[in-house]
């Protein structure tokens, strides 16, 4: 997992909560009396739970100290757990598990996804959002920019760990009682080439830049600028569309 910068992230705020509004807003729980949001990051969208539940007990899981900083700062009358999500184990049974933009970074979903639901209480909920870009522009370019850094940069392309929606649908279907899935394909609106460059280095850029030694990030970065200039061109007002798609599934036990 990279180190994690919780202001670099949260640079577009809004942008990246819309999507864990929108999963929330299909999860079909009244009134759950244990909530998790796994992969909590700095806390924006446990903020959404807490709105929505204020009298459940709430708890954000992360395995970044710096974005669970940020989380207790913003919201210090939740629980914050730093724990390794891939084997996290609550003690008491959610009746929500909520993971929004956490699971692309998660090895081994035909594991994972099984071992989480059976976590839940009778009745529970397993809300997924996961980005859905490993194909896009913005993530191809990272991996196979040409340069002096290709053979360092070797080690951190990996296959995409994002499952098509058949796959989770049949990973989850003889479980649940009810699985909800679909997709969505945002188009952000940004100012330029460089905002979508400032909005990728809060999240999947970042491995990339760690693996690099100090004196390639600059024109590692200056490249991909570049090759993000003609990937993403200015439209009628010169701004940019950055194309964002979206997977959701939200399985009920």
């Amino acid at each position: 997992m990279p180190t994690w910068d919780e202001k670099q992230y949260l640079k577009f705020a809004d942008e990246r909560t819309r999507p864990a509004r929108e999963l929330l807003g299909r999860v079909p729980l009244a009134a759950p009396r244990y909530v998790v949001d796994l992969g909590c990051g700095p806390g924006n969208s446990t903020a959404l739970l807490a709105e929505r539940w204020p009298e459940a007990r709430i708890t954000g899981v992360d395995s970044s100290a710096e974005m669970l900083a940020r989380a207790r700062l913003d919201l210090p009358g939740l629980e914050w757990v730093q724990a390794d999500l891939a084997q996290w184990q609550p003690g008491t049974a959610p009746d929500l598990i909520f993971a929004n933009a956490v699971m692309q970074w998660l090895p081994d979903h035909p594991a994972l996804l099984p071992r989480l639901f059976d976590l839940l209480a009778p009745g529970g909920v397993l809300a997924v959002q996961v980005p859905d870009n490993f194909d896009e522009p913005s993530h191809v370019w990272m991996r196979s920019l040409p340069g002096s850094w290709s053979e360092t940069l070797a080690s951190v392309r990996q296959g995409p760990r994002v499952l098509r929606a058949g796959h989770y649908y049949d990973l989850l279907a003889p479980l649940a009682s009810t699985v909800d899935i679909w997709g969505t394909r945002y188009e952000h609106v940004m100012t330029d080439a460089a905002a979508i460059v400032e909005w990728v280095k809060g999240t999947g850029l970042r491995p990339y830049l760690e693996a690099l030694p100090a004196a390639q990030r600059d024109s590692y970065q200056q490249a991909y600028l570049a090759a993000i200039e003609q990937a993403y061109p200015p439209r009628a007002d010169g701004r940019r569309l950055f194309s964002f798609p979206r997977l959701f599934f939200v399985a009920q036990r």
